[in-house]
């Protein structure tokens, strides 16, 4: 995910200040496609603050998330063509699926600024647009602030869009991921514990990160007020 602060406020209360982020998951992206999609990601990041943000380990890769390896990618192949990117890029180490890809971001960019972002953009995979909507309403994030950025797509396109048709199913009917099949894939995608701590910096949040749905959250949220 990369990250975009449009401008820097002092004495402003949380989601006040014009801050945007641009969200690239790691697990959205393979070889030659995950090129464009990182490309896709930094690009437009061209404000004060922008942060490379995913998460998910995987055991075969070491504790490395993969959130580190693409900021490790962006490096070596010298931040797409903005290096000036580096000295502001942050990463996010434990998304698991969707819905955290989108929570956690946010979480993560108030942990960094201290402020929670206006505008989300989110870059992946041109086909999982639909998908990606169900953790914005989720989370009662507002549409006019959330723009979806379709970098590409695979070459097996019809083949994964049988599985993303699976996948969005599951979205609408636990938009949260709390059931026990949601809960097994973050467990499997989590092989050495690490643990979140965004609640020590977003306790505002603590209705949200365990309300379980499939209703809607009705409770306050900072970007709400």
């Amino acid at each position: 995910m990369v990250v975009r602060e449009d401008a820097r406020r002092s004495g402003i209360p949380p989601c006040a200040s014009s801050r945007r982020i641009s969200t690239a998951p790691a697990r959205e992206t393979r070889g030659r496609t995950r090129y464009a999609g990182r490309t896709a990601g930094i690009a437009p990041a061209v404000s004060p603050i922008r942060a490379s943000l995913c998460g998910c380990s995987r055991a075969d890769a070491g504790p490395r998330s993969e959130a580190q390896s693409c900021y490790g990618i962006a490096g070596h192949l010298g931040w797409f063509g903005h290096p000036e990117v580096r000295d502001s890029a942050i990463t996010e180490e434990f998304s698991r699926d969707s819905y955290l890809d989108l929570l956690y971001s946010i979480c993560r960019v108030r942990e960094f600024t201290g402020f929670y972002p206006r505008h989300v953009s989110l870059v992946s995979w041109g086909f999982k647009e639909e998908r990606f909507d169900f953790p914005r309403r989720a989370i009662l994030w507002s549409a006019h602030r959330f723009t979806y950025v379709g970098a590409n797509n695979p070459p097996d396109l019809a083949q994964a869009m049988d599985a993303e048709a699976r996948n969005r199913t599951a979205c609408g009917a636990d938009p949260y991921s709390s059931s026990p099949a949601s809960r097994a894939k973050r467990d499997a995608r989590n092989p050495f514990r690490r643990t979140p701590g965004y609640l020590l910096q977003c306790p505002e949040l603590t209705g949200l990160m365990a309300h379980e749905g499939p209703e809607l959250y009705s409770g306050a949220l900072p970007w709400r007020s």
